[in-house]
C-alpha cells in the first residue's frame, strides 16, 4: 500500500486513489485497469501506459468426480503455464499454489521437476492463482498451501512479499496461521524465514529416515546434511513457536519398512512436530509404487507407538492428475506434439 501511494503521488493524483486501486487489485480482484470504474478514464489510460498489470489466463479446469477437488492450469504473460489446486475441507477451502514454473530440486518421485526449472514466479503471479480460483469458484479461500510446483525457498524474496500481501488486513487478509510453506530443506533459508517471526506453518519434505536413503530420493540431500536440516527446523520452532510438519511420501519397498518407521521415530524424538504420511502418487517416468494400505496403517501405528503424532493424508483429485506437476506436464507434452 505504501509503494502504491508513492506511485500514485508520482502521477500527481490524490492519495485516496491509491486506496481505491489497492481495493480493486486485492479485494475486488480486478483482472485489469479497465474494470476499475471509480477511477477516471484518463487515469486508467495513464496507468495502462505506465504499468504492467499481471493477470493469469485460465487455460484448463478439471473437477474430480471423486471428491470435488478442482485443478487449474494458468498461462503466464510470457506463455509459461503453472498449476494450482482447490481442495474443499470441512474447515474451509484450501488452495495449493505453485511458486515456480518448473523446479530444479530433482526429487525422484515428483512430476514437477522432470522438466527442470523455467523461472521463478513473481509475488503477483502467486497471488493471482488464489484470486482467480476465488473468482472462478465463487467461494472464499481460507487456507493457502505453497506446496505446488517449485521450491518456495528457492524463490525466497518473492515468497516473502507474497506472504505479506496475502495476509495483509487490506487484502484477502488470510491468517498467517492458515498458510503453510513447504520446503525440501534449504537450511539457510529456513533459518532466515524463522527470523521473520511469521506465524505460518513450515512443512519439511523429509521422505527418508536417514541421510543415505534421502540422497536416493532427494538430490538436495547431497548439499545439506539431515542433522543440519533438523537443527534448522528446531530453530524455526524456537523462533516462532509453530509446530513443524514433516511430509513423508511412502514409496512401496523403498522407505516404508519397520526399520524406516523405527528410525524415523528416533530421528524426530523430542521435536514438536507432526508427520504427514503420503502414499506416493505414481508418476509414469518413475517406477515407484504405492504401498498397500495395510503397510501405510502399520507405519502410522509404529510411529504413534513411539510417541510421534502421524496422520495419513487423504488422497484428493487422483482422477484429475491431482499430484504436483502432472497436469502441467501433460499439457506441455501435448503442446509439443501439436
Amino acid at each position: 500500500m505504501e509503494e502504491l501511494t508513492d506511485e500514485i503521488a508520482a502521477l500527481g493524483e490524490k492519495p485516496f486513489r491509491a486506496k481505491q486501486l489497492y481495493q480493486w487489485m486485492h479485494q475486488k480482484l480486478a483482472d485489469g485497469f479497465d474494470e476499475m470504474t471509480n477511477l477516471s478514464a484518463s487515469l486508467r489510460g495513464r496507468l495502462k501506459e505506465s504499468y504492467d498489470y499481471i493477470h493469469l489466463e485460465p487455460v484448463d479446469r478439471k473437477i474430480s468426480a471423486l471428491d470435488g477437488t478442482e485443478k487449474y492450469l494458468f498461462r503466464l504473460g510470457d506463455g509459461n503455464v503453472i498449476e494450482s489446486v482447490l481442495m474443499r475441507y470441512h474447515h474451509g477451502n484450501s488452495v495449493c499454489i505453485s511458486s515456480q514454473a518448473g523446479c530444479r530440486m530433482g526429487c525422484r518421485f515428483c512430476a514437477s521437476t522432470i522438466g527442470g526449472l523455467t523461472r521463478n514466479l513473481l509475488p503477483s503471479e502467486m497471488l493471482d492463482q488464489i484470486y482467480q480460483i476465488q473468482k472462478i469458484s465463487g467461494e472464499r479461500v481460507s487456507n493457502v498451501v505453497v506446496m505446488g510446483t517449485g521450491e518456495p525457498l528457492d524463490n525466497y524474496e518473492n515468497l516473502l512479499r507474497f506472504l505479506r500481501i496475502l495476509t495483509n488486513e487490506h487484502g484477502l487478509h488470510i491468517s498467517q496461521r492458515n498458510v503453510t510453506v513447504s520446503t525440501c530443506g534449504i537450511v539457510e533459508k529456513i533459518r532466515a524465514l524463522a527470523d521473520e517471526r511469521l506465524q505460518i506453518t513450515l512443512a519439511l519434505s523429509l521422505h527418508a529416515s536417514n541421510q543415505e536413503k534421502r540422497k536416493q530420493l532427494m538430490p538436495v540431500a547431497y548439499q545439506y546434511e539431515l542433522r543440519d536440516v533438523l537443527d534448522a527446523c528446531r530453530y524455526y520452532f524456537e523462533r516462532t513457536g509453530r509446530r513443524i510438519t514433516f511430509e513423508y511420501s511412502l514409496v512401496g519397498g523403498v522407505n516404508d519398512t519397520d526399520t524406516d518407521a523405527k528410525e524415523l521415530a528416533g530421528l524426530l524424538a523430542g521435536l514438536n512436530c507432526h508427520v504427514n504420511l503420503i502414499p506416493v502418487n505414481p508418476v509414469r517416468e518413475r517406477d515407484f509404487v504405492q504401498p498397500d494400505r495395510s503397510v501405510v496403517l502399520a507405519f502410522q501405528k509404529k510411529l504413534e507407538q513411539r510417541g510421534i503424532n502421524a496422520t495419513i493424508r487423504r488422497e484428493m483429485g487422483r482422477d484429475i492428475a491431482g499430484a504436483c506437476g502432472q497436469l502441467r506436464k501433460s499439457y506441455l507434452e501435448k503442446s509439443q506434439t501439436e
